[in-house]
């Protein structure tokens, strides 16, 4: 009794007709359910790449500001490229 109960409902038209449906959506239609989630992913990767290159233009915009500032540089060119005044001894102390 409960097995043809359940067939019957199967050979619904109304349940054949949903059941096609949700197949077509999940599995077939150009905007299916799988690769609306791989594009999920992908858009929160990029979102997060966005947050990362922001800061970074924060930082470099920081940065450019700083280069302003003539103290600034010199202490930048006297670390970075070992730079010097005229008259000047470099020491290097390494640990």
């Amino acid at each position: 009794m409960n097995g043809t109960r359940i067939l019957q409902f199967i050979k619904n038209r109304y349940f054949i007709t949903l059941f096609v449906f949700l197949v077509w959506l999940i599995f077939i239609d150009h905007n299916n359910l799988v690769d609306r989630q791989k594009m999920y992913k992908e858009h929160q990767k990029l979102q997060e790449t966005k947050r990362e290159y922001k800061q970074k233009i924060k930082e470099t915009r920081n940065a450019a500001k700083a280069m302003d500032n003539k103290d600034y540089l010199e202490k930048i060119a006297r670390e970075k490229y070992l730079m010097k005044k005229e008259k000047e001894d470099i020491y290097i102390v390494t640990e």
